[in-house]
C-alpha cells in the first residue's frame, strides 16, 4: 500500500479517486495521457485538457505521454502534428513519450481478429448510410444487419481481404457484435474499422484499412499502461464501449475512463471544424489569427501561458460544462502582465499639436519610468520638442461636461512633460481638425516638485520628430454574442458541432481594426513577442507574422481595464 499526502491545491473528484488508487495499491504509478487527434490546431479548450492530464500525473509522481490519435489519414497531417507539439511546449509541460496511435496499427488488427475469432465482431456490407436508418433511435431499438450472423471463418477472409486492399471506400466495414436492442446506441453494433485508401502521414501506404478512434482509443490506453483516461463529459456515454472494448479484446492492463466537464468560453468558437472552416474562407489570416482561440493565435495575440494556466487553474475540474466569461481570461493577462510589461506611450490616432512658445530646433529628454508599480524596471529617456503627437480623442473644439481634456482655453498636463494650454487650432477643407496649437508653462515640468496650480487632465503624446510609425491592430471577439450561448454550451452535443456555413452569420464585422500612428523611438528596436503597457490603451504584442524591423505592429491583447472580479 502507498501512502499519499492529500495534495495541497484544491480537492476534486478526479484527485480523489488518484488519491484513493494509490492508497489502495491498485494502481503503483500515474500514468495519464493528453491524445489530441492532428487534425487541425489546438485552441483554448484544450488547454484545460492538457493542464488537467499534466498536472495531476505530476502532482503524484506520475507521468504524462503525449499521443496523436491518429486514425484518421483524410483528415490528419505534419503540420498539424508539429503545432501540437510546439503548444505543448510554450505552455509549460514536458511529456515522458511521444506515441502515435498508428504505432499500434498492427496491434490494434490482431484485436479486432480476435474478436472476430471469439463472434463479437462482423463483417458488415451495408452502406453507412443503411446503417445509420438502422441504429435506432433514442426510444427505439435498432435492428441486426443482414450480414450480422457471417460465420467466424467468412468474417476472418472478409477482413483479410480489406487488409488487402481488395474492397473500394465503403464497401465494407467491421462492427462489434455487441447488443442492438441497448439503450446506450453507442453499443448497437458499432463500426470498429473502415476503408479508407489514404496515405497515412505516419505510415504511409502500408494501411487500407483504419481503425475507428473509439476502438483504437481504450486500446492504446492499455498498450500504454495509461492508470487514469481523462476526457471531456461528451464520451461519458462512449464509456461502456471503451469498458467493452478492452474486456473482450483481453488487454494485459486495464485503464478507467474518466470525464471533466470541458472549457466552454463565451464568444469563442472551441469547434475544430468551425475554426477550419474560418481559415478555408480566408476569415482569419490563417490558424494563428490572433482572434482564432487556438493556441497559436493566442500566444500571436501576446496571451502568456503563465495567464492561460492561471485561467484554467480557476476553472476547476468538475463534472459541469458551463459557459465561463471571456472577461476571466483576459483578467489573468492584465495579472501576469501588470508587473512585467513596460509602460510606455503610443498614439493610435495622431493628432499634431504644436507648442508655440517652445524654442524651435531644441529638443529635450525626459525621464520616464518604465512600470511604477515595478521600480526595478528602470526608466527611459523620451525626447520632448515643438511638435508632438497626442490622440484625436484627446481634443474637442465643443466639449461636454466633464471632457477634462485639451479644449479651447483648457489645460492639461501632458503625461512624464509638462502642461500645455490649448489656445488654437486649425482645420481642412472638410471640417477637420488637422492641428492644434498650444503654449506651455515650462515651470510644471514632471519631476520638479510643482505644486501650483491644478489641472484634472492627463494625455499622453509622442514628440513628433522622432516617433516611430507603427501599425495598430485591436481586436474583438470574432463571433457575436447569442442569447442561447450559455444553454448550447451546457448541450456539449454534437449536434452543435456541426459545420454550416450559416454559422458564419455569427462572425464579428468589426473583430479587427487597423490603425496607423506613433509609438516612443525606444519601441523602434522592439522584438517579435515583447509586451508592453501603452499607457491608457492596454497591453500590446509585438505581431511576430507582419513585423518588420523598424516598422513595429502590435496586437492588442487586453484592454487596460475591466469591471471583471473574480468570485471571492
Amino acid at each position: 500500500m502507498i501512502t499519499v499526502e492529500k495534495p495541497s491545491t484544491p480537492s476534486n473528484f478526479i484527485k480523489n479517486v488518484i488519491t484513493d488508487d494509490l492508497e489502495s495499491g491498485k494502481v503503483q504509478k500515474v500514468i495519464t495521457r493528453f491524445p489530441p487527434e492532428p487534425n487541425g490546431y489546438l485552441h483554448i479548450g484544450h488547454a484545460k485538457a492538457i493542464w488537467i492530464n499534466f498536472t495531476l500525473a505530476q502532482e503524484f509522481g506520475g507521468s504524462t505521454n503525449l499521443r496523436f490519435d491518429d486514425t484518421n489519414p483524410i483528415k490528419e497531417d505534419v503540420e498539424f502534428v508539429k503545432s501540437i507539439e510546439e503548444d505543448v511546449k510554450w505552455l509549460g509541460y514536458d511529456w515522458a513519450e511521444k506515441r502515435f496511435a498508428s504505432d499500434y496499427f498492427e496491434e490494434m488488427y490482431k484485436r479486432a481478429e480476435l474478436l472476430i475469432q471469439k463472434g463479437k465482431a462482423y463483417v458488415d456490407d451495408q452502406s453507412a448510410d443503411q446503417i445509420r436508418e438502422t441504429r435506432g433511435t433514442l426510444t427505439e431499438p435498432g435492428s441486426n444487419s443482414p450480414y450480422r450472423d457471417r460465420s467466424v471463418e467468412e468474417n476472418l477472409e472478409l477482413f483479410r481481404n480489406m487488409r488487402a486492399g481488395e474492397f473500394k471506400d465503403g464497401e465494407k466495414v467491421l462492427r462489434a457484435k455487441i447488443d442492438m436492442s441497448s439503450p446506450n446506441i453507442n453499443l448497437r453494433d458499432p463500426v470498429i474499422y473502415r476503408i479508407a485508401h489514404v496515405a497515412h502521414h505516419n505510415t504511409g501506404d502500408k494501411w487500407c484499412i483504419y481503425p475507428m478512434y473509439t476502438f483504437a482509443h481504450p486500446l492504446e490506453d492499455a498498450i500504454e499502461g495509461v492508470t487514469h483516461s481523462l476526457c471531456s463529459l461528451e464520451f461519458e456515454d462512449q464509456r461502456p464501449f471503451y469498458d467493452w472494448v478492452i474486456a473482450e479484446c483481453e488487454m494485459p492492463s486495464t485503464p478507467h475512463q474518466y470525464e471533466f466537464g470541458r472549457l466552454n468560453v463565451a464568444q469563442t468558437l472551441t469547434s475544430k471544424r468551425k475554426l477550419k472552416l474560418l481559415v478555408e474562407e480566408n476569415i482569419v489570416d490563417g490558424w494563428d489569427d490572433p482572434r482564432m482561440p487556438t493556441i497559436s493565435g493566442l500566444r500571436r495575440r501576446g496571451y502568456t501561458p503563465e495567464a492561460i494556466r492561471s485561467f484554467v487553474y480557476e476553472t476547476g475540474i468538475s463534472k459541469s460544462q458551463g459557459l465561463i466569461d471571456l472577461q476571466m481570461l483576459e483578467h489573468f493577462v492584465r495579472e501576469d502582465l501588470k508587473l512585467k510589461a513596460p509602460r510606455t506611450m503610443a498614439v493610435l490616432k495622431p493628432l499634431k499639436v504644436v507648442i508655440t512658445n517652445y524654442p524651435e530646433g531644441q529638443v529635450e529628454w525626459l525621464e520616464a519610468e518604465n512600470n511604477t508599480e515595478n521600480p526595478d524596471m528602470g526608466s527611459r529617456q523620451i525626447p520632448f520638442s515643438r511638435e508632438i503627437y497626442i490622440e484625436q480623442d484627446d481634443f474637442m473644439e465643443n466639449p461636454p461636461n466633464k471632457y477634462f481634456r485639451l479644449f479651447p482655453g483648457n489645460e492639461v498636463r501632458l503625461k512624464n512633460a509638462y502642461f500645455i494650454k490649448c489656445n488654437d487650432f486649425i482645420k481642412d477643407a472638410d471640417g477637420n481638425v488637422t492641428e492644434i496649437h498650444c503654449t506651455y508653462d515650462p515651470e510644471t515640468k514632471s519631476g520638479t516638485g510643482f505644486t501650483g496650480r491644478k489641472v484634472k487632465g492627463t494625455i499622453h503624446w509622442v514628440e513628433a520628430s522622432h516617433a516611430v510609425p507603427a501599425e495598430f491592430r485591436l481586436y474583438e471577439p470574432l463571433i457575436k454574442p447569442k442569447e442561447d450561448e450559455a444553454a448550447e454550451a451546457e448541450e456539449g452535443t454534437e449536434e452543435i458541432e456541426k459545420v454550416e456555413k450559416s454559422f458564419l452569420d455569427e462572425i464579428n464585422p468589426n473583430s479587427l481594426e487597423i490603425l496607423q500612428g506613433f509609438v516612443e523611438p525606444e519601441m523602434k528596436e522592439a522584438n517579435p513577442q515583447d509586451k508592453f503597457q501603452f499607457f491608457r490603451h492596454g497591453y500590446f504584442n509585438v505581431d511576430p507574422k507582419y513585423s518588420e524591423p523598424g516598422k513595429p505592429v502590435f496586437n492588442l491583447i487586453v484592454s487596460m481595464k475591466s469591471s471583471f472580479q473574480l468570485p471571492k
